[in-house]
C-alpha cells in the first residue's frame, strides 16, 4: 500500500511539473511608461489549450480573453492583451499611473485541464528630480537656513541627509503630489558666524537604493577681520625698512584699506602708505605711536590697532639659526656628560664586586665590615719586631713570684686564643667589633700589658687591633 501511494505522489508531481502557469512575482515601471505582465502555460499535453484567461486587479476584472468570443477591456486606451495565443495572454499598460500599482492576478481555463491562477506585484516608481542651493545670509546671532536641499516628484519618497562640519540642525517638510509622487524640501538651519563662511556641506538624496550627492560651500557675509603684522618690538632709532601690513578678511572681499593714528593726529612725516602697507622710511621719536587700520567692504567696517615703541638702541636678538645650533651643542655636551657618568658608575660597581670577590684580609674591611665574613684570620705569634725593647731599667717588681707569672702568661694566651675565636664567630654574624681581653690588674697597671714602641709610646699588647 505504501508503495502505491509513493508512486501515486510522483505521478502526481511529474503532471504538476508537465502544466504550468509562468507569471513574475513582480514588476516595476516607471511613471508615465509602460509595464508588461507576462502571463504564459505550459503544458506536456499538445492537444490543452487555453479557453479563457482573465486578468485581475486587486480582486477586480480588468480584461479578458477567450479564443472563441474575443477580447474584452475596461481601459483599453491604456491596458491591452500583446499577442493573446492558446498559451500566453501577457497584459501591457502604458502610460503608468501612481494608481496602476497593486496586485495582479492572471487565471486560466486549460481545456481539458481545468483552472491555474498566478500573481504578479506591479510598483509604479518615479524618480525624483533633486537640486540644492546655498542661502546667502549675514553674520549674526539667530539662527537662519544656509542651505537648501530638494528631491521633488519622487515615488517612492526620498530621504535627504546632510554631511557638513559646521554644527546646525534640519527642518525637512514632505508634501503628497495629487499623481501619486512626493516632493521633499530639507532646510540645513545654524547660526552663522564669519568662520562658517566657505566651509563645505553636501545634501545626499537617496532613492531606490541610489544616492546621489550634491556638494556646495556655504556663503556667509561678515564684515572685515583685520590683523595687523611686521612689529618686531625691535623698532630703534634710525633704523630704515620697518614696515606694517594690514591684513583682512571679509564676504565681500574688503575694498577700502585706511591708516590713521589711534588720537586722530596725521601720521608722521617719515611714514608713507601704499594701500595696505605702511612704510616707515626714517625711524624717529614720531613713530612712537599707535597705528590704526580701518578696512571697509559692502557689509561694514572694523579696524585693528598696533602699538609701537621705538628704543634708543637695538636690542641683541639671537637668531633662531644661531639659538638652534647653541641649543644643539648644549644638548651634545649633556649627552656625553651622562653617558661619562654611566661609564664610571658601571665601571665603579665592576671594581666593587671584584673586591667581594677576592678572600684577603683588610683592616678597613674589618672595621667598617663587607656584608660577609671573612674568608681567613689566624692568630701569629709576635714577631720579633712585635717584642718589648730591651731597656736598661731593672724590670719592676710586680709582687708575684715566676712561676705564677709563667702560669698566668700560659692561662693568658689560652684566653686569648679562645677570646679569638669567640670574636671571629660574633664578627661573622653581627659585624666587626672592638674589644679589649680582660686581665688581671696588679695596683692601676696590668700585668706585662703595656709595651714600649720605637717612636717611645707605649701601648697596650692586650688590645684587639684593626
Amino acid at each position: 500500500m505504501q508503495w502505491q501511494l509513493t508512486f501515486l505522489l510522483i505521478g502526481l508531481c511529474e503532471v504538476l511539473q508537465a502544466q504550468e502557469l509562468r507569471v513574475n512575482d513582480k514588476v516595476t515601471g516607471n511613471l508615465l511608461q509602460e509595464a508588461l505582465l507576462p502571463c504564459s502555460f505550459v503544458s506536456a499535453d499538445q492537444n490543452a489549450r487555453v479557453s479563457q484567461a482573465i486578468w485581475f486587479k486587486d480582486g477586480a476584472n480588468i480584461a479578458a480573453y477567450s479564443p472563441a468570443l474575443g477580447i474584452k477591456v475596461k481601459d483599453s486606451d491604456r491596458i491591452q492583451f500583446v499577442n493573446p495565443s492558446d498559451t500566453s495572454t501577457p497584459l501591457r499598460i502604458t502610460k503608468l499611473l501612481a494608481s496602476d500599482e497593486g496586485k495582479y492576478t492572471c487565471e486560466v481555463s486549460i481545456f481539458p485541464e481545468g483552472n491555474f491562477k498566478g500573481t504578479t506585484q506591479l510598483n509604479v516608481q518615479a524618480v525624483p528630480q533633486n537640486s540644492a542651493n546655498v542661502v546667502q545670509v549675514v553674520a549674526g546671532d539667530q539662527e537662519m537656513t544656509v542651505a537648501t536641499c530638494t528631491s521633488a516628484n519622487g515615488r517612492p519618497p526620498a530621504q535627504i541627509t546632510w554631511q557638513t562640519s559646521v554644527p546646525g540642525n534640519v527642518t525637512t517638510d514632505m508634501t503628497n503630489n495629487t499623481d501619486g509622487t512626493y516632493t521633499l524640501i530639507s532646510n540645513y538651519r545654524v547660526t552663522p558666524t564669519w568662520t562658517a563662511d566657505g566651509e563645505k556641506i553636501t545634501c545626499t538624496v537617496t532613492h531606490d537604493g541610489k544616492e546621489t550627492a550634491i556638494p556646495l560651500k556655504l556663503s556667509v557675509q561678515y564684515t572685515p577681520v583685520v590683523t595687523i603684522e611686521g612689529y618686531d618690538d625691535n623698532w630703534h632709532l634710525h633704523r630704515k625698512g620697518a614696515s606694517l601690513t594690514c591684513n583682512a578678511q571679509g564676504n565681500p572681499p574688503p575694498t577700502i584699506f585706511k591708516w590713521t593714528t589711534a588720537n586722530g593726529s596725521p601720521l608722521p612725516p617719515s611714514v608713507h602708505v601704499n594701500g595696505k602697507i605702511l612704510y616707515v622710511d626714517q625711524m624717529d621719536e614720531n613713530v612712537n605711536t599707535t597705528f590704526k587700520c580701518e578696512v571697509t567692504n559692502a557689509i561694514g567696517s572694523r579696524a585693528s590697532h598696533q602699538e609701537v615703541l621705538v628704543r634708543e638702541h637695538a636690542m641683541l636678538t639671537q637668531t633662531n639659526h644661531a639659538g638652534a645650533v647653541a641649543g644643539g651643542v648644549i644638548g651634545g655636551v649633556l649627552v656625553l656628560l651622562l653617558l661619562a657618568a654611566v661609564i664610571f658608575i658601571v665601571i665603579k660597581r665592576n671594581g666593587l664586586h671584584s673586591a667581594k670577590g677576592r678572600g684577603s684580609y683588610s683592616p678597613k674591611t674589618r672595621v667598617f665590615g663587607t656584608g660577609k665574613p671573612s674568608q681567613e684570620f689566624n692568630y701569629q705569634e709576635d714577631s720579633e719586631l712585635d717584642r718589648p725593647l730591651k731597656s736598661t731599667i731593672p724590670p719592676r717588681d710586680s709582687g708575684l713570684s715566676p712561676s705564677l707569672c709563667e702560669e698566668d702568661d700560659e692561662e693568658r694566651m689560652d684566653y686569648k686564643v679562645l677570646e679569638d675565636e669567640e670574636e671571629e664567630e660574633k664578627f661573622n654574624e653581627i659585624g666587626p667589633m672592638l674589644q679589649l681581653r680582660p686581665h688581671p690588674q696588679v695596683g692601676s697597671y696590668l700585668d706585662d700589658d703595656m709595651e714600649s714602641q720605637t717612636d717611645g709610646s707605649i701601648i697596650s699588647r692586650t688590645a684587639v687591633y684593626v
